[in-house]
């Protein structure tokens, strides 16, 4: 109830500690799981890998299988943190049904693209509000997950990886490729702003 001066009744409702978004959450915590099933299967799933030669020899399946393998514990749990971290805002910006499709859409295709980019590099080998490129932070935060994939991949320092190579090219022509795309399909799916009527008194906005 709202006294006529402008203040509310009873304390504040309280803000969830912890608020990712169900598809990202689902997301992050699908890659330890599958990890969990690959480490016990007999084959440990490399018949789901990628390697380079397979786009010389036609073979396209591993483009998207080999998003479901990891090269181990640390690779695993890295890939879900980052999941959750980008996954939240995406998720939070495509909102409703339809923007859970364009979440899983983009996953996968930036996968995908992640995938063919890392084959095309090593041909022939054996194995809420949507900011401009520009932007400092996304710069910022650009440069700190390409710099963790290339010390990953390129020192291999992986604890629980096993010695496992983790293709960090892979890693960043997905990013490079999400980040790209995110700006075009925001324009056409993501929700529109919530707008407020804000009155001349001292009171709080109303929707």
């Amino acid at each position: 109830m709202e006294p006529s001066d402008g203040r509310f009744d009873g304390p504040p409702p309280r803000e969830r500690i912890f608020n990712v978004p169900l598809v990202a959450l689902s997301l992050g915590a699908s890659m330890p799981a599958l990890y969990w099933f690959q480490e016990r299967a007999h084959t440990y799933w490399l018949e789901l890998a990628f390697r380079p030669v397979d786009l010389a020899e036609g073979r396209y399946a591993g483009l998207v299988t080999s998003m479901l393998v990891h090269g181990g514990w640390a690779h695993a749990l890295m890939n879900a943190v980052g999941a959750l971290t980008f996954g939240a805002p995406l998720a939070r910006l495509f909102g409703g049904g339809t923007g859970v499709g364009v979440f899983l859409a983009l996953y996968i295709v930036s996968g995908a693209a992640a995938t063919l980019g890392y084959g095309l590099l090593h041909w022939g080998g054996l194995r809420g509000r949507v900011l401009p490129l520009t932007d400092g932070g996304v710069i910022r935060s650009a440069i700190a997950w390409m710099g963790v994939n290339a010390v990953i991949g390129l020192i291999g320092f992986a604890p629980g990886a096993e010695g496992a190579r983790i293709a960090w090219e892979a890693h960043a022509f997905g990013f490079l490729f999400g980040i790209l795309a995110i700006g075009p399909l925001a324009r056409v799916f993501a929700r529109p702003d919530e707008r407020f009527d804000s009155a001349a008194g001292t009171g709080d906005p109303v929707p």
